[in-house]
């Protein structure tokens, strides 16, 4: 059928990127942008890196927009609906639901994202309501709330040792201010790049004078009501530890914001709920797409596995795909990606290409306490699948093309090794 609405729910990168594709391919029919947020689509990387740092380097406390909400209106001809959330959809009679409105689509694009967890009794909406100095770092009012915070000096406590976590604490050391983090692994990261890339972590954690405690858990929060208002006073750690705290930031993982699509028909993983999706971004539901953190995709250059991620540059290939495929379903093609990330800590750059998900991860250069850099190679089989250098920005690229080329696995290794010597840096 042909496409006279297409109807793209979610406004960050994936959904904005969406709308532009759809434009630039020449579609010339209905275009609707669905956000939950009050802001027009912004840059989400820096909110937890330049965002936060404490001068004005790189962009300090400003926020990057995309597209500003003039631009999506009148320049893209965009139908933009943002501080909506969507409620539901109903893939019989082709609506979004959008409270009381329905709006019909003839292809839609979910592109809905993730939402950060919570501990318990922290949800502000919750039955308990908002705990005053709890928070998250997802959105730019989240990483106002960080930011007065670290200018004002205030005790933080971050709980978990991922990207997002580790990012504040290295904003906090850069300030001079103390910081701890709290990790309920013996080795962070592990699950997500292994426990070499884990074990080099805790090294820079540790270097930078960041308060690091592993392997302990969060008990429960103590909380104060000067005036009323729940207040968090202090952090209790399973092995009874106290910490004091002005500002608690949780970074204990994501969840896709798929709620919405429940009894929906559009297939959901049975772990985390996200959208499955094929190699093309579609749905098992027709004229439904799906990208960016909220979908599981097949990626053929890994055999087909499905894979999650919250990157941005995922965002960004997932979504200008899912766009074109919805207006033209006979044209679609399966998308071939390297992931890819980046992280800032304490004055480091952190890169990581490919997947984790390997027969070895082998350390291959190993000289961040030389000043030097770090790189950790995965194997399947006789390939290279993935790598994680520091510190080596153009090694990293180079290793992405081997990885893309499906490259040989001893080449790669020859290749990392003599890339991190002194003399070829």
């Amino acid at each position: 059928m042909s496409v006279e609405r297409l109807v793209v729910v979610g406004a960050s990168l994936a959904g904005l990127r969406a709308v532009e594709a759809a434009r630039r391919a020449g579609y010339d029919g209905e275009l609707v942008l669905v956000g939950d947020e009050v802001h027009a689509p912004y840059d989400r990387p820096p909110l937890s890196k330049a965002f936060l740092d404490p001068d004005g380097e790189r962009g300090a406390g400003r926020v990057m927009e995309l597209r500003t909400a003039e631009a999506l209106r009148d320049e893209l001809r965009v139908d933009l609906r943002l501080g909506t959330r969507a409620t539901g959809l109903d893939t019989a009679a082709r609506e979004v639901l959008l409270g009381d409105e329905r709006v019909p689509y003839d292809a839609l694009v979910i592109a809905t994202g993730s939402v950060p967890r919570w501990l318990p009794g922290t949800d502000p909406g919750g039955p308990d309501g908002p705990l005053e100095g709890v928070t998250q770092l997802r959105t730019v009012d989240d990483a106002r709330r960080v930011r007065d915070a670290l200018e004002a000096g205030q005790r933080i406590v971050v709980v978990g040792a991922g990207f997002i976590g580790s990012e504040v604490a290295s904003a906090a050391r850069k300030r001079g201010l103390p910081v701890t983090v709290v990790e309920a692994l013996d080795v962070p990261l592990t699950r997500s790049v292994g426990a070499e890339v884990g074990v080099a972590c805790v090294g820079l954690h540790r270097a930078a004078g960041t308060d690091l405690r592993l392997g302990v858990g969060v008990a429960g929060l103590d909380e104060e009501t000067p005036d009323g208002r729940r207040r968090v006073r202090a952090v209790r750690l399973t092995d009874g530890t106290t910490l004091p705290a002005d500002l608690v930031v949780l970074g204990i993982g994501v969840r896709p914001a798929t709620d919405w699509l429940e009894g929906s028909g559009v297939a959901l993983h049975d772990g985390d709920r996200g959208v499955l999706v094929d190699a093309t971004m579609a749905t098992n539901v027709p004229g439904v797409w799906a990208a960016g953190d909220v979908a599981h995709v097949e990626n053929p250059l890994f055999d087909g596995e499905q894979h999650r991620l919250e990157h941005w540059t995922n965002a960004a290939d997932h979504g200008a795909a899912a766009a074109r495929h919805a207006l033209d379903p006979a044209a679609a093609e399966p998308v071939v990606t390297v992931p890819y990330f980046w992280s800032d800590w304490y004055g480091h750059r952190l890169q990581f290409v490919g997947t984790p998900r390997a027969e070895e991860a082998r350390v291959v250069v190993d000289d961040l306490a030389t000043g030097g850099g770090l790189v950790v190679l995965y194997r399947r089989e006789d390939r290279v699948v993935g790598a994680f250098v520091v510190d080596l920005p153009r090694v990293v690229m180079k290793l992405r093309r081997r990885v893309l080329d499906r490259g040989p696995w001893e080449e790669a290794v020859a290749f990392a090794t003599d890339a991190g010597t002194p003399a070829s840096r």
